[in-house]
């Protein structure tokens, strides 16, 4: 047997195990879900949200519970067959398993925005590197030009002065030369004069010509001549201090100029964290620097003049034209100015700029947030002490990949209201935006649109009443409040024992229900804002309520505005009263929930928003339940 048939043997066994396995997958992935003893397939239970039967529950504004439910059902008390924990066994091993390759996977992915983030701080360093170099090519380029042009100019002026020396020599020695030509033809004629007085016949005439002669060649003898050159025939050599001066610049060459103070540049927008800064400065580009020191300390709003209490000064010593400083607070202003030094001095320190970290995330108010099918009004605090430029929204829909769907940017005020889907839960969060960057999410709360929701706003509720943790029950004692007590403000009822439910700014439609007992004596409806708090409800023109009255012979109701109501005699007490409010009709409905029967309707167009408004007559309790969704007989 050679090498490929034992090769091909192995193959064919590998691909009968993959194929095995991938049978073995297959009848897993088709097995029938678990059954409970009536035969029935249990569903699976949502993992995204609880939802309880209690409609105040199911509906509050809560962060979303992340908790998984049991894939084998034992929270319902069915016990299964050993076949369906083995089905949970692999449903577990392939879910660690998952869990196993995410979380390897974000770790990976971790580790290569690490490895991007080092090696941008390479190129940075690399950048750096080419600027200093390309300054120190500059200077040294300079010197060498320079020196050229001091060599240059020491040629030019020694040829000049050769020159003129040449010339100088030339025309003294053409002068002798001169001089000579002329002494000797002189010499000539003396000599030429003495032959012709010797060769004359005549004796007296010779004499009368000869002593004039030896006169004038004595006096021709008599002058000297001088028969040294009149110039040297070597050139003066150049002194050695000429080149003092090039010698001098060629050591400057060596010597680096101290640096000039550095230009810090202005915060640059998401240069930030919630702890950290990002600066960056410039120099001028003929300056030479080893490093740079760059000065930071917090800016106090209260810090005295004389600076005796001023904050510590932290200084970090960096190579780059940049740094990131570390370990600040949050949403807190910085002063900051850098040096540069060099192997000569240190330069002047730059201006001083401000720097801003991010601000810390926001705290939405969950019992000052409403919402309705078409929007939501979302509430939250700063959470900062120094002010922010403005405020981001961020929602997104439980029934997506729960990625963020929308962004609200540029918010200016602690508030905003947000147009929305009708039936559906959102996640919705908050971010605080100053030129540092944005904060961290805040705390993330859950939005449904199923109905109206709102909470009571116990700043407007009588003294004698309370209301309940949950926000949704209120409460009417039979004990007596001192007068202490019952002090209050000009946005709290005096008169009326009653109490506002929160705005609802959505010119829409909007419906709630509130259970109440036999016994008790109570007015619901709505109000404005405005609404004279001294005052009963459905007694003025600013409000609308629905009133139940207790007489010794039956049970009186009527529907109060302006202090009148028509003539309405109901034959079975409602228990469950719901309210249905329509702007754009000017309606305002109550119905009898159990019987789904409709017991009145005032026809008003309503000039402003109104608030849910509820009153207690005598003792006793009324529960609001919001947040559910509209009966269909409500809007007919």
């Amino acid at each position: 047997m050679d090498l490929y048939d034992i090769s091909g043997g192995r193959l064919d066994v590998i691909a009968e195990e993959a194929e095995h396995q991938e049978l073995s997958r297959e009848s897993s992935t088709t097995m029938e879900p678990s059954r409970d003893r009536g035969g029935r397939a249990t569903q699976d239970v949502s993992t995204f949200q609880r939802f309880s039967v209690n409609t105040n529950e199911s509906l509050r504004f809560e962060p979303c519970d992340t908790s998984t439910p049991s894939p084998t059902g034992a929270e319902d008390g069915l016990d299964d067959d050993d076949d369906d924990d083995e089905d949970d066994d692999v449903v577990f091993k392939e879910g660690d398993t998952e869990n196993e390759i995410n979380t390897i996977r974000n770790r990976l992915q971790g580790k290569v925005a690490e490895m991007e983030n080092f090696a941008g701080h390479l190129e940075e360093i690399f950048l750096t590197v080419e600027e200093n170099f390309g300054r120190q090519e500059q200077h040294l380029e300079q010197h060498y030009n320079d020196v050229l042009q001091t060599l240059s100019q020491r040629y030019d002026d020694r040829a000049a002065g050769l020159e003129e020396e040449k010339k100088s020599k030339l025309e003294a020695l053409y002068n002798q030369l001169l001089a000579c030509g002329e002494a000797l033809d002189a010499s000539k004629e003396h000599i030429e004069a003495a032959q012709e007085i010797y060769r004359s016949q005549d004796k007296r005439l010779f004499l009368k010509a000869v002593i004039p002669a030896i006169k004038r060649i004595e006096e021709f003898a008599k002058e000297e001549m001088d028969l040294s050159l009149s110039t040297t025939l070597e050139f003066n050599p150049p002194l050695v201090s000429d080149l003092s001066d090039v010698q001098t610049m060629m050591d400057s060459i060596n010597v680096v100029p101290a640096p000039s103070a550095p230009v810090i540049n202005p915060q640059m927008p998401n240069s930030a964290t919630l702890t950290s800064l990002r600066v960056c400065w410039s120099l001028f580009s003929d300056d030479t620097v080893e490093y740079y020191e760059l000065y930071y300390r917090p800016v106090l709003e209260d810090m005295p003049a004389d600076s005796t209490c001023a904050p510590h000064v932290s200084k970090i010593k960096v190579k780059e034209t940049h740094c990131t400083v570390t370990d600040l607070l949050p949403n807190a202003q910085y002063e900051l100015w850098v040096t540069a030094t060099n192997t000569t001095g240190i330069s002047p320190a730059s201006e001083k700029a401000l720097y801003m970290t991010v601000p810390s995330p926001p705290v939405i108010k969950q019992r000052d947030c409403t919402s309705c099918p078409e929007a939501a009004l979302i509430r939250w605090e700063s959470g900062n002490t120094n002010p922010v430029d403005s405020y981001t929204v961020e929602l997104s829909d439980m029934g997506t990949d729960g990625g963020i769907t929308e962004s609200i940017v540029a918010l200016p005020t602690c508030q905003c209201l947000i147009q929305l889907q009708t039936g559906r839960r959102y996640l919705i969060s908050v971010r605080a935006v100053n030129i540092g960057g944005p904060s961290d999410r805040s705390e993330v709360i859950t939005v449904s649109t199923t109905g109206t929701f709102f909470y009571l706003l116990e700043d407007t509720a009588h003294p004698c009443l309370s209301i309940s943790e949950d926000g949704f029950t209120v409460f009417y004692g039979d004990e007596e409040l001192p007068i202490s007590a019952m002090a209050s403000d000009d946005n709290t009822f005096t008169s009326c024992v009653a109490v506002l439910g929160d705005l609802i700014p959505v010119r829409g439609r909007h419906y709630w229900e509130v259970e109440v007992d036999d016994g008790t004596e109570f007015r619901i409806g709505v109000a404005y804002e405005d609404t004279e708090k001294d005052s009963y409800l459905g007694a003025t023109s600013t409000s609308w309520c629905m009133r139940h009255i207790l007489t010794p012979s039956r049970h009186k109701y009527e529907f109060l505005h302006r202090g009148w109501s028509p003539d309405l005699r109901l034959t079975v007490n409602p228990v469950r009263i719901g309210v249905a409010l329509d702007y754009e009709r000017g309606t305002l409905s109550f119905f009898n929930v159990d019987l789904e029967q409709h017991l009145h309707t005032f026809h008003c167009h309503f000039r402003n928003y109104v608030h849910p408004c509820f009153s207690l007559d005598n003792t006793g309790e009324l529960t609001v339940h919001n947040g559910i969704e509209a009966p269909e007989y409500a809007f007919i």
